[in-house]
This record gives structure tokens, sequence and C-alpha cells, in this order.
């Protein structure tokens, strides 16, 4: 993973992907918005240790963890579903490019929008995210 300015930089990008996010969940089918209310969208600059020592790659672009809408809400625990974008690899997929990166990020939470539906990963890539 290549090192990336914090500060008012790294502001700018994390600024770029909650916009994209919003835009990404302003454009879902009302229904779809509703059942989403709940899941909590974090944004974090990369993948920590315990991710890592679970067997996920340093290059980590999102992660859904939680219950899926099929499933209790405390199914996996007390905490809410959560889908969490890692903004330094999103910037690394996109190489910078502003552009690439709001697509980066709107692939991705669709992509984690998937899981949270219960889709498996082979099922989400069938429809191209």
């Amino acid at each position: 993973m290549a090192p990336h300015q914090h500060g008012r930089d790294a502001q700018i990008w994390y600024r770029l992907a909650e916009a994209e996010t919003r835009a990404v969940m302003r454009s879902l089918p009302e229904p779809l918005r509703a059942r989403l209310a709940d899941v909590v969208i974090r944004y974090e600059e990369a993948p920590g240790p315990e991710l890592l020592s679970e067997g996920f790659g340093d290059d980590l672009l999102g992660l859904f963890s939680g219950a899926t809408c099929a499933e209790p809400a405390d199914a996996v625990g007390p905490l809410p579903a959560t889908i969490t974008l890692y903004i330094a690899n999103l910037r690394d997929e996109a190489q910078d490019d502003r552009t690439r990166f709001r697509q980066e990020v709107r692939t991705t939470l669709l992509h984690e929008v998937g899981h949270y539906l219960g889709l498996d990963e082979d099922a989400i890539e069938a429809r191209g995210c």
C-alpha cells in the first residue's frame, strides 16, 4: 500500500467517499433504502491488524460485518450491521484519480450491500459488483 498524506489531503478523500455514498444511497429504490437505513457505514484508512490476522488482505477495499437483512439482528452479536470502506486502499485502486476513486467507492459499497442482502461472492460478481 502506498503511503498517503494525512491532514487536509486525507479529509478530501473522506469527503469524496461520503458524497459518493450519499449519491449511491439516493439512487437506490426506496424499499432498499429503507432496508439499509440501520446499516452503519464507516470509513477507515486501512484494515487493522485484527482483520489482517483473520486472513483478510491488506488491500481490502471494503467489508460487511454483522447480521444480513435475512438474519435476526442479534445473530452475530450486539453490534449493528456495518459496511466499512478503506479509503487508502480505494485510493490505491483508483491510482489517486478522483473520478476512478468515486467509481471504486460506488462499486465497493454496492458489493458490500450485496453481502448485507445475503448474497455470496459468486452471486455478487454475477451482478457486476
